[in-house]
């Protein structure tokens, strides 16, 4: 179906996304396009596409782009953060993907630690945010945000998947057995993020962290295993300070996710 921008931005005016949304009917990445912008000294925009020919997700992993039945798009912010929030970016964007998703569907996203949107275990959705800091000056000041990309890819209308992730991958189509106009949910998608943001900087968003263990299960008392120091499994424990992960390891030994790459034992 045709992408009606009109209605797009006229949702979005006013927002922190007001003003024109770059729309494509092919792109290899949308997150590409946003940092190219970026570079070029562009502060903020959303660029949306029908397909991509070369979507990634995080750990470089590919992403499964069908022409017009996902969402695919990627947002240029510069909010005022320092450096050691930078990954709270990943963790609100997941909670503003988890509301708009029950706002425009009705259904319950879990989000897995730290950008992967779940439903019933199968993947529906994946995140992909990309910073880029000002050097600190001198002693007194700290690294901070230059600007972020984030990139999001959410399944809407897939009505099957290919033979190799069918298994892994679901749809909000498949999940609710209706459609779901990529419009509606882009405009509460973005609507969200502006909230979240905003908490993040007009306050110290000490809540997010709460709030994100909340929306996961995984986050907390979750069973999993972890590919990074060699590979080992153990229990969740909610996040440090900083955002990542915390596992009790099946030696008692609370360490520190800082990779992602959670999942189930298999």
């Amino acid at each position: 179906m045709a992408f009606d921008l009109n209605e797009v931005e006229a949702a979005l005016a006013g927002t922190a996304f007001g003003g024109p949304v770059m729309h494509f009917a092919s792109v290899s990445s949308t997150s590409t396009l946003a940092l190219e912008a970026a570079q070029a000294g562009t502060r903020t925009g959303v660029w949306v596409a029908d397909e991509q020919t070369a979507g990634r997700g995080r750990g470089g992993h590919s992403w499964h782009s069908a022409p017009g039945d996902g969402l695919y798009v990627s947002a240029l912010v510069s909010p005022a953060l320092p450096l050691a929030m930078a990954l709270w970016i990943s963790l609100a964007t997941g909670l503003a993907a988890k509301g708009a998703i029950r706002k425009v569907s009705g259904l319950d996203a879990d989000i897995r630690w730290p950008n992967d949107l779940l439903m019933h275990g199968k993947k529906c959705g994946g995140i992909l945010v990309e910073t880029v800091m000002t050097p600190a000056i001198g002693a007194s000041t700290e690294p901070a945000l230059r600007y972020a990309v984030i990139g999001i890819g959410i399944n809407l209308n897939h009505e099957s998947f290919p033979e190799e992730i069918a298994q892994l991958a679901t749809s909000l189509r498949i999940e609710s057995r209706r459609a779901v106009r990529r419009e509606t949910l882009l405009i509460a998608l973005l609507q969200a993020l502006e909230r979240e943001l905003q908490l993040l900087t007009q306050t110290d968003g000490s809540n997010l962290l709460d709030r994100f263990v909340a929306a996961s299960t995984w986050a907390r008392g979750k069973r999993v295993r972890v590919e990074e120091n060699g590979g080992y499994t153990g229990v969740t424990a909610g996040l440090d300070t900083r955002g990542f992960l915390l596992v009790e390891d099946d030696h008692g030994v609370l360490r520190t996710v800082l990779s992602g790459g959670v999942r189930e034992p298999s």
